[in-house]
């Protein structure tokens, strides 16, 4: 049975209703489908975007505590040179006073004589030789002369032979020498600097650790002691 034109009419808006329902429907989950996504992608993009500003942040944090490590690292060198370089100019003038004293040792004749004797003697128990010669200042030739027997038997009796010294009067000590001597042996090879001098620079480095412990205290950097 053929559908009149109001029949046909009719079920063409029902296809149509549904046909536009089906469109409403699917138009509304392809929105839902679009939030949904725009979402998670505006969540991924948020939590990048916070990660690179933690690493930025993490970095110029880094970078700022470093350059104030370098900082202090750098003051603090500077101050323990200060003070070392100041530690080291009182060194300097301590023993600076003590060189200038030097010269007033000889003043003392009869002190002198024995200061004499002992550097004299001490060069020959060191050279161990039958004859030797030392060299002194011209000023001190009375005083070396005169010490020179008292050394020959202090020898004699410490080691048990003789040993003959003499004054090497071809090439003294400068003038302006503050005294002591040096001792010659084994035909001008060795000798054994025994001036005051070269005394109290030995003495400057051997105690040099010692006065410097005495003045400023041990050093908190050194773990490790003699």
């Amino acid at each position: 049975m053929a559908l009149s034109d109001n029949e046909v009419t009719a079920e063409l808006k029902k296809m149509v209703a549904f046909i536009k329902q089906e469109a409403l429907e699917k138009a509304r989950e392809i929105h839902i489908k679009a939030d949904e996504e725009f979402a998670i992608e505006k969540s991924k993009l948020v939590r990048q975007e916070t990660a690179s500003i933690d690493a930025a942040y993490e970095r110029k944090f880094k970078q700022a505590e470093l350059s104030q490590q370098i900082v202090r690292s750098t003051v603090t060198n500077k101050t323990r040179l200060k003070i070392l370089a100041a530690q080291q100019d009182l060194l300097d003038q301590i023993f600076e006073a003590a060189r200038q004293r030097l010269s007033g040792v000889s003043s003392d004749t009869e002190k002198y004589q024995d200061v004499i004797k002992n550097l004299v003697f001490e060069g020959l128990y060191c050279l161990n030789e039958a004859s030797v010669k030392v060299k002194v200042r011209e000023e001190d030739y009375d005083i070396v002369r005169k010490a020179i027997p008292k050394v020959e038997a202090a020898y004699k009796e410490a080691l048990g032979k003789e040993v003959k010294v003499e004054i090497d009067e071809n090439d003294p000590l400068p003038s302006e020498s503050a005294g002591g001597a040096i001792i010659v042996g084994f035909h001008g090879k060795i000798d054994v600097n025994n001036t005051l001098e070269e005394r109290l620079r030995l003495m400057e480095f051997e105690s040099l650790p010692a006065v410097r412990t005495t003045l400023f205290g041990p050093s908190p950097n050194r773990k490790f002691y003699d």
